[in-house]
């Protein structure tokens, strides 16, 4: 197996992709998929925090659009993410590899408060970091939460993971002939408008000099194939 690319990244995790193949909730079998395979990334040496979206349970945007403030639709968007980080942590610690949940805001009864110095800490301590409740605002995706604290932590990048295997001209899904890119800059991503992530993450991006892989997690072992240079992907980058 090839050296990795990177000593120490971000992993973006939908939300969705925990539910499995429920409409709604968590999939203890895909979680438990999904930690195996961050776990063997940190065997390879690298240094992983992970930011999980929240949609599985909950998402802010569709509520708020039924009469709720989009403050406190965000806000209990930003919840949801705490509890996939306290079951992904579950699922890691039961695997026997140490964890910890950093929340944006304050709730100690629950989990540490994130702070630059506590993640660099644990992430130095062999610890997966997972970095819950978004950036602590509202109008800002959990996307942009992982771009931010890559940027705060000292990532060499961010791994955002979905269903498809890159980024496409058009969704694949529903057009056949759309073409998947090898490799696009910060600057065309933004300009085509490609909605694998959104355009405030990939504008911090281009601002910090960030690269973005982008690729399907739906493979066992798509993240350590990324890391090697030997997996499906569209790299975000320059």
């Amino acid at each position: 197996m090839g050296k990795p690319m990177y000593r120490r990244v971000v992993i973006k995790l939908s939300g969705e992709y925990f539910a499995g193949s429920q409409p709604f909730g968590i999939d203890q079998p895909t979680i438990d998929r999904i930690a195996g395979d961050i776990i063997a990334v940190t065997e390879l040496g690298v240094e992983v925090a992970v930011v999980i979206g929240g949609g599985n349970i909950f998402r802010g945007v569709e509520v708020s659009s039924r009469g709720v403030s989009r403050p406190t639709g965000d806000t209990m968007g930003m919840l949801a993410t705490v509890m996939n980080c306290l079951a992904f942590e579950a699922a890691l610690e039961r695997r026997g590899a140490p964890a910890r949940t950093l929340c944006s805001f304050v709730m100690p009864q629950v989990c540490e408060l994130f702070t630059r110095a506590a993640a660099m800490r644990y992430l130095s301590e062999g610890r997966i970091v997972l970095l819950a409740g978004g950036t602590g605002n509202p109008f800002f995706t959990t996307d942009t939460t992982a771009v931010l604290r890559a940027a705060e932590i000292g990532a060499q990048a961010v791994l955002k993971a979905t269903n498809v295997d890159g980024v496409y001209s058009a969704d694949p899904k529903k057009d056949p002939t759309a073409t998947r890119f090898d490799r696009l800059s910060h600057s065309q991503a933004l300009e085509g408008g490609y909605k694998v992530m959104d355009a405030t993450a990939f504008a911090l991006a281009r601002e910090t000099a960030l690269p973005i892989i982008v690729f399907s997690i739906a493979e066992p072992g798509s993240i350590s194939a990324v890391l090697n240079g030997t997996g499906n992907g569209t790299i975000v980058a320059g």
